[in-house]
């Protein structure tokens, strides 16, 4: 019963975790609650798109992500990729080892 419990408990982890982490590399990034932060990779990203962000852009969305955070629907999905990393973490360390 004690591997079922870590695996179980390393995809509830991961899945709690992910939304968290994603927001946060957002922000890291330079996509800030105030607006994108001067000099960051998200200023040179913002600056390729020549001066025109399109409403629904990845800029756009990763804008609103780091103003904002993820809402319920993109919470519930980045939980569920967090969870999916979680479980492959497992497969991954019984197919080579820990």
């Amino acid at each position: 019963m004690g591997p079922i419990l870590s695996d179980t408990a390393m995809a509830v982890l991961a899945a709690a975790a992910a939304p968290f982490v994603f927001v946060g590399l957002v922000r890291v990034i330079g996509f800030g609650p105030t607006g994108i932060v001067a000099g960051s990779l998200a200023a040179s990203f913002m600056a390729s798109y020549g001066g025109t962000v399109v409403v629904g852009s990845i800029c756009a969305i990763l804008q609103s992500i780091g103003a904002a955070g993820l809402g319920a629907i993109g919470t519930v999905v980045v939980s569920i990729v967090g969870a999916l990393a979680g479980v492959a973490a497992v497969v991954v360390a019984a197919l080579f080892g820990n």
